[in-house]
């Protein structure tokens, strides 16, 4: 493999900047080749100015290049140390009692004779979901450090391969000296702290998390390899599922085109294999999309805050949709072919739907279990979404269930079908029509979708206070209540015909309306494109990922798909089709569209973390209630009145108050950049002298910066601070619950 596909499997996609650019470099010295001047045409000095010429701008981009890794190396470097100084306080305050006595509370939990006092039992709970938390941070902190020695070594590997190379071409050995001078010698290359810590964070994880068990331990510290690798077993499936899928299709069609001649009752099995069928697709168009995110270095474990030691592949998500595919096929058969098979015709789709539903809430450790567990639980954060903080997992996998609209409605009509139109002991008096919006149930199941999303929103703005873009969004979804109202209303009316109906109008009106609001949303938010100041990607943005013409494809392919209810008007209500195999054709286009807005979507919050240089997920190890609201810090950091003042004659330092997910921590630094001083306190008392050593000082604070946190919605401020004095002064905050640090060296 050469080196530059090896760059493009293994780099961290967050930090794809910061590499060293080889292609570049590379082509360089390509270009300088070609361009040399022939010894036939050009004398001696001339050939030897042209490569003295190309030789400095090269070292030139090479120093420049070097700079820029070292930079960001020692930036995560200094991250990473305050970082594992934070942990190694919070393992401290991990009784050491617990780690070793778990798995005894637990055996004893089966065989004790008496209960336990409920007090007693919420302390030990408490304490699992503490060593829980930590052993959490510590696995995604030894996830950071892994990818940061990775990044040393590519960056090594790039420098030395590129000079290695320009020796090579150019007959000399002014590459090797640059390495030995300039490369060996950065700090990117020289530093060994990463190496260090990463010993010593598995030290401490076997001895202090896992009561020295070193297999245990570096099983869940493992870190899986960089690029996704499936099975070959898998691979076999997948294909073995898709042959005998296409087989089980053509006999399907065949099977349907005789059994509409034998007088079989089509309408409702096709309304109850429908949505299983979409639901099958909207997984394999999944498996899809995690292809290629994975092939464009999109990091959707990162995104979706999954686990990167365990999560599914492309192959293993096609793999479930292919098998249920053929299940799927094969119960139609026994559906057609019931006299044959002797199982009543409308028991097949119900067996069906069993299994899936028993496959995806099966509590066992089997069968994909973490991504099931994954599932259920965004499921259930969706259904309480007033009550629960929303993250990215959560509204996205809303906006699929607004894509599977029509599944729900078919689920409504699969259990009022057996519920009413199944005589299972013989008699059949139900006074209810199903599919029909005869009772209000149908009309509740359509808005449930836009629903949660429209909760969702209200959640955002209540925990961050932003009109824009929660409350807009919100309203975004709130026109699909009017278009399923009118819809019913309409549907409903029986006074004449519909082209003479006001209410039919007001559901044309109503659905253009929603229909133009969630295109703009769609391409302005959802994606970021349609950017005024782009100048290399025409109405896109600044930064892309997929070949350019795959956004314009998008692009129109959103705008006809949001507006294929204008079929329903048009060929629906005329007649001209019936209208169950409408919606089947509509349905699985609506899929699509939401499998193409899957690809920019996620495009658009890689992007935002790549902005950010964030590569690992953020574990909070403290309480949820003592995380600050961004508005009350801001509210506190603009009075005054809550900050002891000292004042300043000689040193203006700058820190960076961030609130994302992380405690946040405010750190001084003397040269203007945050982070780079790591002293803390742990003393009490020596908090306290030091604190009442400084309430004879005053401080000034001055607002100078406001920027945007894009990941988390939160504020990200820089305050300038003054100081008086000469010797280092710590002093620690302890204000709205919540301990702020800030550190100055003067």
């Amino acid at each position: 493999m050469r080196f530059t596909e090896h760059l493009g499997a293994h780099i961290t996609p967050e930090w794809r900047k910061q590499y060293i650019k080889y292609e570049e470099l590379k082509d360089m010295l390509y270009q300088a080749k070609e361009d040399a001047p022939s010894p036939e045409f050009a004398s001696e000095p001339d050939i030897e100015r042209f490569y003295a010429k190309f030789e400095e701008k090269f070292f030139q981009l090479c120093d420049k290049e070097l700079s820029k890794v070292n930079t960001f190396f020692s930036e995560k470097v200094a991250e990473a140390m305050r970082n594992f100084a934070q942990l190694q306080d919070e393992i401290r305050q991990v009784d050491s009692k617990t780690v070793h006595t778990v798995a005894e509370r637990l055996a004893r939990r089966r065989s004790t004779v008496f209960a336990k006092p409920r007090l007693e039992l919420d302390k030990n709970k408490s304490q699992r979901q503490k060593l829980a938390d930590v052993k959490l941070a510590f696995s995604e902190f030894y996830l950071s450090l892994i990818l940061l020695q990775n990044y040393q070594n590519l960056n090594f590997t790039g420098f030395r391969k590129i000079l290695k190379k320009h020796d090579k071409m150019m007959e000399t050995e002014r590459g090797t000296q640059f390495r030995q001078s300039r490369v060996e010698a950065a700090p990117f290359f020289t530093n060994k702290q990463i190496d260090n810590v990463i010993l010593e964070v598995e030290t401490l994880y076997i001895n202090e998390l896992e009561a020295g068990n070193r297999t245990r331990a570096m099983n869940k510290l493992r870190v899986p390899p960089l690029g996704a690798k499936g099975t070959n077993w898998t691979t076999f499936r997948v294909g073995l599922y898709s042959g005998i899928f296409i087989v089980l299709m053509f006999i399907v069609v065949y099977a349907g085109i005789g059994a509409k001649d034998a007088g079989i009752e089509w309408r409702p099995a096709v309304r109850m294999y429908r949505g299983m069928f979409l639901v099958i697709l909207m997984i394999f168009l999944l498996g899809i999309n995690t292809y290629g995110w994975r092939k464009s270095g999109v990091n959707h474990v990162l995104i979706f805050e999954l686990d990167p030691r365990h999560n599914l592949s492309h192959e293993q998500l096609l793999e479930i949709a292919l098998f249920l595919a053929v299940l799927w096929s094969m119960s139609i058969l026994a559906f057609i072919y019931c006299h044959f098979v002797g199982i009543p015709s409308y028991a097949n789709p119900l067996i069906l739907a069993g299994f899936m539903f028993l496959f995806f809430i099966n509590p066992t450790r089997t069968l994909y279990y973490r991504a099931r567990f994954w599932l259920l639980r965004i499921l259930f954060r969706i259904l309480i979404a007033p009550f629960h903080p929303v993250g990215f997992a959560d509204f996205w996998l809303a906006d699929q269930l607004n894509s599977l609209q029509t599944v729900l409605l078919d689920v409504e009509f699969f259990l009022c079908y057996y519920s009413c139109e199944v005589s299972w002991l013989g008699d059949h008096n139900c006074a209810i029509q199903c599919h029909t919006f005869s009772y209000y149930a149908r009309v509740f199941v359509a808005c449930l979708p836009a629903w949660f999303r429209f909760a969702q929103c209200l959640r955002r703005y209540h925990d961050t206070k932003l009109v824009f873009p929660h409350l807009v969004n919100a309203g975004k979804y709130s026109t699909t209540f009017f278009v399923v109202c009118f819809s019913a209303l309409a549907a409903s009316n029986k006074s004449g015909v519909w082209s003479r109906d006001p209410l039919f109008y007001m559901w044309v009106l109503s659905a253009f309306i929603s229909s133009c609001y969630t295109l703009t949303w769609d391409l302005k938010m959802d994606w970021g494109l349609l950017s005024k100041n782009t100048q290399n990607n025409r109405v896109l943005r600044e930064d892309i990922v997929y070949p350019e013409t795959s956004y314009y494809f998008a692009i129109i392919e959103d705008f006809f798909l949001r507006f294929t209810w204008t079929l329903t008007v048009s060929i629906g209500q005329l007649g001209y089709l019936e209208g169950d195999i409408l919606v089947s054709i509509l349905a699985p286009l609506e899929v699509f569209r939401r499998f193409v807005w899957n690809f920019f979507r996620l495009e658009n919050e890689h992007l935002n973390n790549c902005g950010q240089f964030r590569a690992v997920r953020d574990i909070s190890i403290k309480p949820d209630k003592e995380v600050l609201n961004p508005k009350s810090m801001e509210q506190m950091m603009d009075d005054e009145s809550t900050i002891p003042l000292m004042k300043s004659k000689t040193d203006t330092d700058l820190f960076d108050l961030s609130a994302c997910h992380m405690v946040p921590r405010l750190r001084v630094t003397s040269n203007g950049s945050a982070g780079s001083c790591d002293r803390s306190i742990d003393d009490e008392r020596s908090l306290d002298s030091r604190e009442r050593s400084l309430d004879s000082r005053e401080r000034s604070l001055e607002e100078v910066n406001g920027d945007n946190h894009n990941n988390c919605n939160l504020q990200h401020r820089k305050v300038k601070v003054t100081f008086k004095g000469k010797k280092t002064k710590t002093e620690v905050v302890e204000s709205v619950g919540k301990d702020v640090e800030k550190e100055a060296y003067v």
